[in-house]
């Protein structure tokens, strides 16, 4: 596949990368809640400085969440309305992958410990070794308050806006001390990296099974139903 287009809507970071041949360019910024108004025109510039059009895309990929309820589903549907245009393959990418394989890039850790702030007191979770493949999830994705996370040790890297939120319950169940200068949020960049991977192995889909992961079932629930539950 020569042109692929990520999607990133799913944090307070919006971004949108674009592999074109052998090259790969990219919008990034960081400005929540615009991420509506924001991720079609990056998109736009992408291609019109790549010189491409819709037609021209051969897959898209995009952060599937867990995250902001809001920027997961903006993603989702851009993703979707590319596809469905296009009638292109969909990779959809754990945002807790993405944030790891960006911590690996930046600091060549090769293990990332992901906590995003899921706010009510609770974290999405997961656990990511990093090699030349796919990242590997060492147990499951979930989101569950501080205190019930994975116990790890002191080898891995912390990434994600929970590790800044509950520094000193994060660091106390898992062993792992928070890593400074860690950026935070996933890049398209990485969410392209995974989806390449992830097409390469047959691992794409049509935009209708292209769905967001919340985790979250239930946000309307109290933080004393859900711990009765």
């Amino acid at each position: 596949m020569k042109n692929i287009v990520a999607l990133d809507t799913s944090t307070e970071a919006c971004s949108v990368a674009l592999q074109c041949g052998d090259e790969s360019i990219f919008r990034y910024t960081v400005e929540p809640r615009v991420h509506a108004k924001a991720l079609l025109p990056m998109l736009n510039e992408l291609m019109a400085e790549a010189g491409i059009t819709p037609k021209q895309l051969d897959a898209v990929t995009f952060a599937r969440g867990p995250g902001a309820f809001t920027g997961v589903r903006i993603a989702t549907a851009a993703a979707q309305a590319i596809a469905l245009g296009a009638d292109l393959p969909v990779a959809p990418v754990s945002t807790l992958a993405a944030i790891a394989t960006r911590c690996a890039r930046e600091t060549g850790a090769s293990k990332v410990a992901v906590a995003i702030d899921a706010r009510m007191g609770e974290v999405y979770w997961g656990a990511y070794q990093l090699s030349v493949d796919l990242p590997e999830l060492i147990g499951d994705e979930c989101v569950c308050t501080p205190e019930r996370v994975t116990a790890l040790d002191n080898t891995w890297c912390a990434a994600g806006t929970g590790w800044q939120t509950y520094t000193a319950q994060l660091e106390q169940i898992t062993g792992v001390v928070r890593t400074e200068g860690v950026d935070p949020f996933p890049h398209a960049l990485d969410v392209l990296s995974i989806g390449k991977q992830l097409f390469e192995r047959g691992g794409g889909v049509s935009a209708g099974q292209a769905l967001p992961v919340y985790l979250r079932d239930n946000v309307a629930l109290t933080i004393e139903q859900r711990a009765a539950q």
